[in-house]
């Protein structure tokens, strides 16, 4: 293998088995990735090829594949770097090729990586690198006994800056130190010394007094890196950045220079011993230490931003997967005290349809004005929902509203909203080109009565970080962060499928295989020519090609079309087989659930194709079973106790109904109505030993829980849900 041979890696061969993957269902996957397929799709229409791999499996081989395919990049650039200095041994070639982690690569990189001057560099411009090599072959177990001193006067040279014997035996002790720096072995070494024994230590700097800083937790703190929490992690690393922190990665100083000595000095000379352990000590201080800690202690917050990045994916997918109130006419209200509620009317699919603004938190006489508005609103549009946003003057207004639904015959359900994130949308250019003419607080109130009916087509307008369900969020890897939670909204929106005829552009972009200007374009082909009735018409829109047909078809669904299975997730290219059960069995297309029912008890192994096998037919069944069934959850909401609104209504043994709105490493947030949510915390989840609070609860999930602690001070409340099952 010549040196500029590229390096290919088997890539598929190392994930099936890094992922204990079959080799032929690895390849699949990733012909189907590479040539344009998404994950939403191969997962749900390419089962066969996959092995039924599911969308966690499918982004895992993708993300490995994918660093796999960078790692023999960089592979290939240091080859040729340290080729073009002509120092490529086959020995090196090797161990290069057999790297398997960044980390490893770099480090055999680095004794060749070009670098500014350092104390080595101009120790060997000064011509000393012959007396380090002297001194480090006497180093060896046989090696030939010098006398250091008698060695370095034949370098004393006053051009070069070399004056005494002392000077030429420091610029070798240079040289030395930046090699066992430099050492891959030596590094690996040290680096899982601190990965195991490791101390992360921080105290709060003396110009911030106690109780001052909301960093008290961490003022004299000490933990091993073993245990630390990925929030923990995250805090002292924000704490050290704003100053207030002084945080350090420490192990036992002494017990690590022993050990790099035993695996460094190999003489028996006492000189030689005694020398080369003043240079371990400069090499580990000066240069092993700063690099190992900055190292590991990047490697450690990678892995605390994937655990958080993963909490906030969790939490996104709970929100944007909570169940729709339904298509029901709503009214959204934007609390308020001085400027007043405003209340907008949607239709069952929507629409705008009004708009009022009402003053019930000022003068008597205005609260009586804003009951009959509120109850003109509700009789005129047939108003089935009311969403009430959980900000400023929130629960207020929820007892407004409630005293006028008690005039009011089959009134409508009203339920607190989360508002996080509808001012963002309402300034967005997305707001302003939905609704040009409306001011951006009336924009905010169709958000809210949207967000009721279907929490995933409304929320799908806003910035995920926005939404409000993020742990540390500003503090972890932005790349990644954005990453992983586009793919969490595209494997939300996928799995639940989109109403071709009423989903808007933002909810049309994240649907398997439509880039953003053909959802562009779908909305205004239905604009000009009415809704699609079947979804072949997909192809008429500019810019969607039979491939974009293929990636996108099977999610979009139409209600009450020509064709009953388009309101399904069966894929257009399975109509066929479905058609040839159909007139087997003899029942109509129209009549799904027949089919299903009687398909339960016939082979299916008659209708498998070269295309449609049995996970495809099974997904069928399930299809046809419930057609255009909504996979969400049913619709709950919770109910705030009456009389309970601000912090100081609270009483500890209280217990009360309220909402998840948040789920951390640490504990989950939970809404209560008082304007300040309450932490459960993790050992008050449940009445056993609780390891990930996601196991227990999920954002929007209603809950009873106990108050156990309230400082009002602090703002802070204390909740348990043990016993409450």
């Amino acid at each position: 293998m010549s040196s500029t041979t590229p390096v290919t890696s088997d890539i598929p061969q190392i994930l099936a088995r890094e992922l204990s993957l079959s080799l032929s269902h690895v390849r699949n996957a990733l012909e189907l990735w590479n040539d344009g397929a998404t994950i939403p799709f191969i997962a749900r229409y390419r089962k066969e090829r996959t092995g039924e791999m599911t969308e966690i499996q499918l982004r895992e081989l993708f993300d490995r594949s994918t660093y796999l395919k960078e790692l023999d990049d960089r592979k290939n650039t240091i080859l040729n770097a340290i080729d073009e200095q002509g120092k490529l041994t086959d020995d090196l070639r090797a161990k290069i090729l057999a790297c398997s982690q960044k980390n490893e690569l770099e480090d055999l990189y680095l004794p060749y990586r070009p670098k500014r001057r350092t104390r080595a560099t101009i120790a060997r411009e000064r011509g000393l690198e012959p007396l380090a090599k002297s001194i480090e072959s006497s180093n060896a177990l046989k090696g030939r006994s010098i006398d250091l001193r008698r060695e370095a006067e034949g370098y004393i040279d006053p051009e070069k800056q070399i004056e005494t014997v002392d000077d030429a035996l420091q610029g070798a002790s240079d040289i030395l130190a930046e090699a066992i720096s430099e050492n891959a072995d030596i590094r690996s070494n040290l680096r899982q010394r601190f990965l195991q024994h490791g101390i992360f230590e921080s105290r709060v700097k003396k110009d911030h007094p106690e109780g001052t800083t909301k960093y008290e937790t961490y003022r004299d703190y000490q933990i091993s890196i073993r245990k630390i929490a990925a929030h923990n992690l995250l805090a002292l690393l924000r704490g050290d950045r704003e100053r207030i922190l002084d945080l350090k990665l420490t192990v036992d100083d002494d017990r690590t220079l022993t050990e790099l000595e035993s695996q460094i000095v190999r003489t028996r000379d006492r000189s030689i011993r005694e020398f080369y352990q003043a240079v371990i000590k400069d090499a580990y201080n000066r240069l092993l230490k700063p690099s190992i800690v900055n190292a590991v202690t990047a490697e450690q917050k990678a892995k605390a931003d994937a655990e958080s990045v993963k909490t906030f994916e969790a939490n996104l997918r709970s929100l944007l997967l909570a169940a729709p109130a339904g298509q029901k006419p709503t009214l959204g209200i934007d609390p308020g005290f001085r400027t007043g509620c405003k209340v907008t009317a949607v239709s069952d699919t929507g629409k705008f349809l009004e708009y009022q603004a009402i003053y019930p938190h000022q003068s008597q006489a205005r609260r009586e004005e804003a009951a009959k508005t509120l109850k003109d609103l509700i009789q005129r549009h047939r108003i089935a929902l009311i969403a009430i946003g959980n900000g400023t003057a929130s629960r207020e207004t929820d007892r407004f509203v409630a005293e006028v639904l008690k005039t009011v015959e089959n009134a409508p359900i009203k339920v607190m909203v989360n508002e996080s994130g509808a001012s963002v949308y309402s300034a967005s250019d997305l707001a302003i080109e939905e609704f040009p003419d409306l001011d951006i607080t009336v924009r905010g109130a169709i958000s809210i009565a949207r967000r009721l009916q279907d929490p995933l087509a409304e929320l799908v307008k806003i910035d995920p970080k926005s939404i409000g369900v993020g742990q540390y969020q500003h503090d972890v890897d932005q790349k990644l962060l954005k990453q992983k939670l586009a793919e969490t909204v595209e494997s939300c929106v996928n799995y639940v499928g989109v109403d071709l005829n009423t989903a808007s552009k933002a909810l049309l972009t994240s649907v398997s295989g439509l880039s953003a200007s053909v959802a562009n374009n779908i909305v205004q082909y239905r604009d000009r020519n009415g809704a699609f009735t079947n979804r072949r018409q997909l192809l008429k829109v500019s810019k969607l090609g039979p491939k974009a047909f293929e990636l996108s078809a099977g999610f979009l669904r139409i209600r009450n079309g020509a064709n009953p299975l388009d309101n399904t997730a069966v894929h257009p290219e399975s109509y066929k087989v479905v058609e040839a059960i159909s007139k087997d069995l003899n029942v109509s297309l129209a009549q799904p659930e027949s089919i299903a029912k009687q398909l339960r008890s016939i082979d299916l192994k008659k209708y498998v194709t070269d295309t449609v096998g049995e996970p495809t037919l099974r997904d069928i069944i399930a299809e046809l079973e419930k057609p255009g069934r909504d996979p969400r959850d049913e619709f709950t909401y919770a109910t705030f106790k009456e009389g309970i609104q601000e912090i100081g209504d609270l009483e500890v043994g209280m217990v009360l109904e309220g909402i998840v709105t948040n789920v951390a490493n640490f504990g989950a947030f939970v809404d209560i109505g008082v304007h300040q949510d309450g932490l459960i915390h993790i050992s008050q989840l449940a009445n056993r030993f609780v390891e990930d609070p996601k196991d227990i609860v999920k954002v929007g999930q209603v809950v009873k829980v106990k108050v156990l602690e309230v400082n009002e001070k602090l703002k802070r409340i204390s909740l348990s849900m043990k016993a409450m099952s």
